[in-house]
């Protein structure tokens, strides 16, 4: 990553990347940052500097392009769709945290530490698609256990974060504490309902079938990942009044009997996975703990009593979805590109 651009590095996401680069030490010899028109002449502080927000709408974002050797996409589908073929067009490497190209075969589905091999036969310039952070998030704890034997069925619950609605629904979710305290009417501009004391089904389209978006992406993002195209996938998605951080009761049938123990000890074992399963002390994953973290939390690890014969596993995950389940994956990817 030698010249970096970032287009939306003023949403959550973009937020994120710009302080993951810094994190890791990654020291670009340029680095430019777009935005909508809107955010345009924000300065964004970077590595004890600062740096100009651009508008994505203008000519400069095609001038960036083809300066740079990596793009990472951190704005909506729209903005993706029409911004990737430019940015490839001028020889870039484009990472994109949209749900624009995830069902593009041609573009590469990524999840590091779980299907990266599949880099191995890309061919820059073109894009790689960074999956959706439920899927991220889940499939960072349940593609190790496939060591335990071949994965039948998959059922998972999430409980998500506010800030995956982005930045907005989360300044909104504070508003409405705020007015909740000051016994005021609550803003729901972003979220359209209250989210303060309040669960409700994730804010994506529901189709003919009755799943939501966000339930069909788990879905179909996780058979792709895991090359299991006969995997049973079942998934219901509700967001929840936390501000970071996802979390994801999973529960997963095998086609042989599981030992819970021998689990416990992939997961334990596994780089970006901590453990944290202490039932004396009632310690377990919990998203205040994974937010700003690298990791994802894991814990709740039992065999599943509604699945005969030992084939069962249940366990509960939490990872902060702005990190790993998005723009610390969409960094780990471009790592994986530039040492192959």
């Amino acid at each position: 990553m030698k010249d970096v651009t970032i287009v939306g590095a003023t949403g959550a996401v973009g937020a994120e990347l710009l302080a993951i680069l810094a994190d890791r030490g990654v020291e670009a010899s340029s680095l430019r940052l777009f935005a909508s028109p809107r955010s345009a002449g924000r300065r964004l502080q970077h590595r004890g500097g600062s740096i100009t927000v651009e508008s994505a709408e203008g000519d400069s974002v095609r001038a960036a392009f083809e300066a740079s050797d990596t793009v990472f996409l951190a704005a909506s589908g729209d903005a993706s769709r029409r911004l990737a073929p430019i940015a490839v067009a001028a020889s870039c490497v484009v990472i994109d945290n949209s749900s624009a190209f995830r069902d593009d075969i041609t573009c590469p589905l990524v999840v590091c530490g779980v299907n990266e091999s599949v880099l191995d036969g890309f061919e820059g310039p073109g894009v790689v698609a960074n999956p959706n952070c439920s899927t991220i998030i889940a499939l960072a704890a349940i593609a190790p256990l496939r060591r335990l034997g071949g994965l039948v069925r998959m059922t998972v619950c999430t409980y998500q974060a506010i800030s995956g609605a982005g930045a907005e629904a989360m300044e909104e979710l504070e508003s409405q504490a705020r007015a909740w305290a000051a016994d005021a009417p609550l803003p729901v501009t972003r979220l359209g309902r209250q989210g303060i004391f309040n669960v409700f089904s994730h804010d994506s389209e529901v189709d003919a079938d009755g799943v939501n978006r966000e339930e069909r992406k788990l879905e179909t993002e996780t058979r792709r990942i895991l090359a299991a195209p006969g995997l049973l996938v079942s998934s219901t998605c509700v967001r929840v009044p936390v501000l970071r951080a996802h979390s994801e009761a999973i529960h997963l049938e095998f086609d042989r009997p599981v030992d819970v123990d021998a689990a416990r000890a992939i997961l334990a074992t596994t780089p970006g996975l901590e453990v944290v399963d202490d039932p004396g002390c009632r310690r377990f994953p919990e998203p205040i703990h994974a937010t700003g973290r690298d990791e994802v939390l894991v814990g709740r690890i039992r065999r599943d009593p509604g699945v005969p014969d030992d084939r069962g596993l249940a366990l509960f995950a939490a990872g902060d979805q702005l990190r790993k389940g998005a723009a610390l994956n969409a960094v780990q990817i471009a790592e994986a590109l530039e040492a192959r």
